[in-house]
């Protein structure tokens, strides 16, 4: 089912971050407006936002429980979208194109059907 996005969003992020499941990251707690998100870091010192839910955290560095893409997506209002899942107020979503990414949850009509 698609549905439409109600509002714009800019991907605020130009390179995403691809980890994935096992891979080990630093973290740091950093003051954010969507809880559920932790900010992590690659040995090879690229960072994204993280679903803190998807990681395991043993002191100061978490292992990641799945595979993990960063990547966000511009939209516009009426862009038809498919929502593959929601995580801590976000939407991973797929645009008419084909391409994948996160948008933020209420930029999407609820129940937002067509």
């Amino acid at each position: 089912m698609k549905h439409r996005v109600t509002a714009s969003y800019e991907s605020a992020y130009s390179e995403a971050l691809a980890v994935g499941k096992g891979e080990r990251l630093r973290f740091e707690r950093r003051p954010t407006e969507w809880p559920g998100w932790i900010w992590c870091t690659t040995e090879g010192g690229r960072s994204a936002w993280v679903p803190e839910s998807w990681v395991t955290i043993d002191g100061d560095v978490c292992t990641m429980s799945r595979d993990y893409d960063s990547r966000e997506l511009t939209v516009r209002p009426d862009d038809p979208v498919e929502v593959l899942f929601e995580e801590s107020g976000w939407a991973r979503v797929r645009n008419a194109e084909g391409a994948e990414g996160w948008i933020p949850a209420d930029r999407i009509s609820p129940g937002g059907r067509e």
